[in-house]
């Protein structure tokens, strides 16, 4: 029998550092590295600024200049660094990257099957990334736990409690664990991950992305007790009935407690469109849900649209206590994703 205590952490909780795969030339980022670099540079000096940054890269050359580059914009931090030349087939770090738990108190770094959300590209080298990076020692103090269960860490939110937010267009996926049914697959996470309550969504999704509707692009606890959520108030706009389905959804659930959560509105970006000679028109999936949470800060992705400062004051009031850090994140959205979605938060006890 296990008796071992398990705990998803939130992602408000102390961290040791964040982990970023750096883009390179043989990435879908080829045609615009520039200025997917310049996001890259200014979320690294954000991190470096209060925590630790790990940084994995594919390219000797490129990882060096990555490294000398910080070391030398941010002296008084530099010691805060650690690079490993790590291949890669893009860099998603939210979703090749571990998943902190804790087990009876010691950080596990918990290492998932990534399909590159169910096999709509190549994902072999993506998928070694985390063990290749302990390999490394990257994470000296913490423990490594292959996991033989497909899940991206932008598919699931943690209240730190037990409770798990995330949805059913995602994780009841066929492309990704077939052979398991939703109560399986709840009992996986309950063994894997030590929850114990499921707020399921049903509804929700963005125009333009291709993770099927990871939670983190449409809503995030900010505590226990709160979520802040997407919010489409126009009749017009594609995504209308389905948030506001996902919004009636949000009021009806429950905390551990019994009472509803106190809910904050995220506003939709204007839309924002890609065009391509052979895509033709596209809507990006912009949204200010995909913000990342680290000691001290928010680091808040924007688009340079009117909506932006709305989102910042938002933000700032579920987290009074943080820092706002807006980043344009322009570049990310036209490959399909943003912020959160590169980034992921390693819990304090890994170094």
């Amino acid at each position: 029998m296990n008796t071992s205590k398990k705990r998803l952490p939130a992602e408000w909780e102390p961290q040791s550092a964040v982990l970023l795969t750096w883009p390179h030339k043989n990435t879908d980022w080829k045609n615009q590295l520039s200025a997917v670099e310049t996001v890259y540079y200014n979320i690294a000096k954000a991190i470096l600024a209060e925590q630790k940054l790990i940084i994995s890269c594919e390219d000797s050359n490129q990882l060096e200049v990555v490294t000398q580059t910080l070391r030398s914009t941010t002296p008084k931090h530099s010691t805060r660094l650690s690079s490993f030349l790590v291949p890669a087939n893009d860099t998603w770090a939210r979703d090749h990257g571990p998943i902190s738990i804790f087990n009876n108190g010691k950080t596990t770094l918990l290492d998932f099957n990534f399909n590159a959300w169910g096999e709509k590209y190549e994902a072999n080298k993506d998928n070694n990334i985390t063990q290749n990076l302990f390999r490394l020692g990257a994470f000296p103090n913490a423990k490594h736990k292959k996991i033989d269960f497909v899940l991206e860490g932008g598919s699931i939110e943690s209240d730190g409690e037990g409770t798990l937010l995330t949805t059913e267009r995602c994780l009841l996926k066929t492309t990704r664990n077939n052979h398991l049914n939703k109560k399986e697959i709840e009992e996986q996470l309950k063994k894997t991950l030590g929850v114990h309550r499921f707020l399921w969504l049903k509804n929700g999704f963005l125009a333009g992305d291709d993770t099927d509707a990871h939670i983190d692009t449409l809503a995030r606890f900010c505590s226990p007790n709160t979520i802040c959520y997407v919010s489409c108030n126009n009749p017009h706009d594609e995504h209308y009935a389905e948030l506001k389905a996902m919004e009636h959804e949000l009021k009806a659930f429950k905390s551990a407690q019994g009472k509803p959560y106190k809910l904050i509105t995220l506003p939709m970006p204007t839309a924002i469109y890609d065009i391509d000679e052979q895509k033709g028109k596209k809507r990006l999936p912009a949204t200010y849900a995909n913000f990342l949470i680290t000691n001290q800060s928010i680091l808040l992705p924007i688009y340079q649209a009117p909506e932006d400062e709305q989102a910042i004051k938002q933000i700032q009031s579920c987290f009074p206590n943080k820092t706002i850090v807006p980043i344009d994140c322009n570049p990310l959205i036209k490959e399909y994703g943003s912020l959160h979605c590169i980034t992921m938060q390693l819990t304090e006890g890994i170094e």
